[in-house]
């Protein structure tokens, strides 16, 4: 008897957790996803902030097909001349201060992570570098040791070494970056600590106390990059000038891509003494690139970013007032909503789902879920999702109501 997909998805594809989701996808468009039983579900995740213009965006389908037709992979990254990875360099450079304009392409965020802390090594000579805690920037060795969570670190020690923490939004951690510092690298918005937005003047000192030090200032904007707080980039909204940034999840429109931005100056470290300081084979796939080219056009032709502040008052006029809810947090559509108590969210995400809405949890936050709809999401779309979420919290309720 042959097995069934699910049966073989358990068998051979390595898991992450005892509990995946289990979706068995069958296909997926705008904010929809079915699956193989013909269910519809609602997407409220974007497969946590990567399908910020929907599944399946037509202008993005095409430009991946019509990439097909003329070439995929053919060099390592660096070595051919490659129209996608011009154009889409020389767009969103053009959407940045001048001085950032260099690109350098990559797979994932977790690989941004690897070079920026290669960078900040390389162009100051030190090895200290300072991140936030409960703040995440993937799980490759080097990412891995950013993390301020002994319980994930233990199991692969040693990490890096010369890694300190200090506490997002604190003034006092400012004391901590010294001439020893080769950087700071910190997300503007704190994402999988569940949606803490930095307070106004507390990034432009941490900006300012690098500059007096001499350490690279290095934001992450892998998760809220791309539009997702109502600016092209969540650092344009904070006046910060940043030495580096990173991106990635939202960058190809569903397509795996990502990048570390920066000077000319400092990205040309790695160029000698050793050649190749870092190198890649999939980094700026062709096809990646013509999709972020296509993504990107959109954003900056269509209202969607310019629409997000009516979609969240109209996301928080339906749910801050339902008796479970505490509070809700956001940058723009990266919201997360924190229950009265945390014996609610289990309810309120598996019946959300057995309704067919998709909502999240956060890395290192147990007492909120996550909400990061598509910016297309449309507002009768809005109206559906919030109806099924008003259900799935009724349910929560009454679940310790009897």
């Amino acid at each position: 008897m042959s097995l069934t997909k699910r049966q073989l998805f358990l068998s051979h594809v390595a898991q992450t957790s005892d509990l995946p989701v289990m979706l068995e996808v069958s296909h997926a468009k705008g904010v929809h996803i079915w699956d193989i039983y013909g269910k519809r579900y609602v997407d409220m995740n974007s497969g946590i902030a990567v399908n910020s213009l929907g599944h399946c965006h037509p202008e993005i389908v095409q430009a991946i097909c019509d990439q097909s037709e003329r070439y995929m992979h053919t060099m390592v990254y660096g070595e051919h001349v490659q129209s996608p990875q011009v154009e889409f360099a020389q767009l969103l450079l053009d959407q940045l201060r001048s001085d950032l304009d260099v690109l350098y392409y990559l797979m994932s965020g977790t690989e941004a992570t690897e070079l920026a802390m290669k960078l900040a090594k390389r162009y100051t000579g030190r090895y200290e570098i300072i991140a936030c805690r409960i703040a995440y920037h993937g799980s490759t060795h080097g990412a891995e040791s950013l993390r301020s969570d002994e319980n994930y670190k233990a199991p692969y020690q040693p990490l890096l070494p010369g890694i300190r923490h200090i506490n997002f939004n604190e003034e006092e951690a400012l004391e901590s970056i010294t001439t020893r510092t080769g950087c700071v690298i910190t997300e503007v918005v704190q994402g999988e600590a569940g949606v803490i937005p930095p307070h106004p003047c507390w990034l432009r000192a941490v900006q300012e106390r690098c500059r007096q030090v001499g350490a690279l200032f290095i934001v992450d904007e892998i998760q809220s990059g791309f539009g997702r707080t109502g600016s092209l980039f969540a650092h344009q909204r904070f006046a910060i000038e940043p030495d580096v940034v990173l991106v990635g999840k939202a960058m190809g429109g569903g397509m795996p891509i990502a990048g570390v931005i920066s000077s000319r100056e400092i990205m040309s470290c790695i160029i000698r003494n050793p050649a190749l300081g870092h190198i890649t084979t999939f980094g700026g796939h062709p096809m990646s690139c013509a999709a972020a080219l296509a993504g990107l056009r959109v954003l900056l032709q269509k209202e969607h970013i310019s629409q997000i502040s009516n979609k969240v008052a109209y996301i928080k006029s339906r749910l801050q007032c339902h008796p479970v809810v505490k509070q809700i947090r956001n940058a723009g559509l990266m919201m997360a909503v924190e229950p009265i108590g945390r014996k609610y969210l289990k309810h309120i995400v598996g019946h959300a789902f057995e309704l067919g809405l998709i909502v999240d949890w956060f890395l290192f936050n147990n007492r909120s879920f996550r909400l990061a709809p598509p910016l297309v999401i449309s507002m009768e779309e809005l109206a559906e999702a919030c109806d099924i979420l008003e259900a799935a919290m009724d349910y929560a309720l009454a679940k310790y109501e009897r």
